[in-house]
């Protein structure tokens, strides 16, 4: 894969007016470039490109975590100025205390084993649910046998509305 394409490349970096500079390279070896903006010889203005150069060249090599994020934000256009190597070992320092940090409180954190829980929680009640809250004997032990209707015993013209409440207007 290397002869006759980066013989190309070189090549076409010459005509095209492409610069390369070297911009950093991170504790893995990898090596990261930016090409600036530049007018072809069309007349087209190219936009910046920011390359990446792996330490390992297979990508069958590469696993999460190879290149940093603090390069991977630069390469992605995420921020504008590279990463210095001091800002990526003070923020891998800090994530590994977060780790600790975060391993610290789970482990602490951790729900009781089941003899522990059974001495702490009250046994579950036991709740029996008779009947529909619209039924008449909701509430009641046991509906009766008797009915509690007066429909049998109604007598009419015996209800009278009371005064002073009228429906009708």
């Amino acid at each position: 894969m290397g002869g006759p394409q980066s013989l190309f490349r070189a090549l076409w970096r010459m005509l095209s007016k492409e610069v390369k500079e070297h911009v950093g390279t991170d504790q893995f070896g990898n090596k990261y470039y930016c090409i600036p903006q530049y007018t072809n010889w069309r007349g087209q203005t190219i936009r910046e490109k920011r390359i990446i150069e792996a330490a390992k060249r297979n990508e069958i090599e590469y696993e999460v975590g190879d290149i940093p994020t603090e390069w991977e934000a630069w390469i992605r256009r995420k921020r504008n100025t590279p990463p210095t190597m001091e800002e990526i070992l003070q923020n891998e320092k800090y994530r590994e205390e977060m780790k600790m940090k975060s391993k610290d409180f789970y482990e602490k954190e951790k729900l009781p084993s089941k003899e522990t829980s059974e001495e702490l929680l009250p046994p579950p009640v036991q709740i029996q649910i008779k009947g529909h809250a619209s039924a008449p004997h909701f509430g009641k032990e046991e509906p009766s046998a008797t009915p509690t209707s007066t429909g049998k015993a109604f007598q009419p013209g015996s209800w009278m509305p009371q005064e002073g409440k009228s429906h009708n207007p």
